[in-house]
């Protein structure tokens, strides 16, 4: 078996990746009216939680040196169930446990052929379009800030 082909990963993975990225940067509001557009709400069945914990933050130095232990964040995970068997799984940081059981309802949605172009176009393409709006206007307040030197050089010697 080639080892370049177990280490890339399928397109499908990175899509589902993508969504649970957006899914999890989402706002409560944002999941919350998604949810109201939703031509029929499917029966969800409660896997897991929602539920909140801690998990430990690591660092390394440099990016690249020995890992330590930085401290611990807030993390709250939902596990849904659809009718049609399909799991939905979400992880947010925080204690937002409404966002988090509808996040897992829209990855399992986003799987389902049926409901996965209204996730894409009511959801998470808003959700993109917001975060990279949000990038550009920081981008913008740091270089408004941002200083360049310059060394003078006196004509002496």
């Amino acid at each position: 078996m080639d080892l370049a082909k177990q280490t890339e990963p399928k397109a499908e993975d990175a899509g589902r990746r993508r969504a649970a990225d957006l899914l999890a940067r989402a706002k409560t509001e944002e999941l919350r009216n998604a949810w109201d557009k939703l031509p029929t709400r499917p029966e969800v069945k409660p896997v897991r939680g929602p539920e909140t914990g801690l998990v430990m933050v690591r660092g390394r130095i440099g990016g690249g040196g020995a890992p330590f232990n930085l401290g611990e964040a807030t993390v709250t995970r939902a596990t849904i169930l659809l009718p049609s068997g399909t799991a939905g799984h979400a992880h947010a940081l925080g204690t937002d446990k409404e966002k988090v059981r509808l996040a897992a309802i829209f990855d399992a949605l986003w799987q389902e052929s049926g409901t996965s172009g209204f996730v894409e176009t009511a959801l998470l393409a808003p959700i993109e379009e917001r975060i990279a709006a949000e990038d550009r206007q920081k981008a913008e307040e740091t270089a408004a800030t941002r200083v360049d030197f310059f060394t003078m050089v006196r004509g002496e010697d």
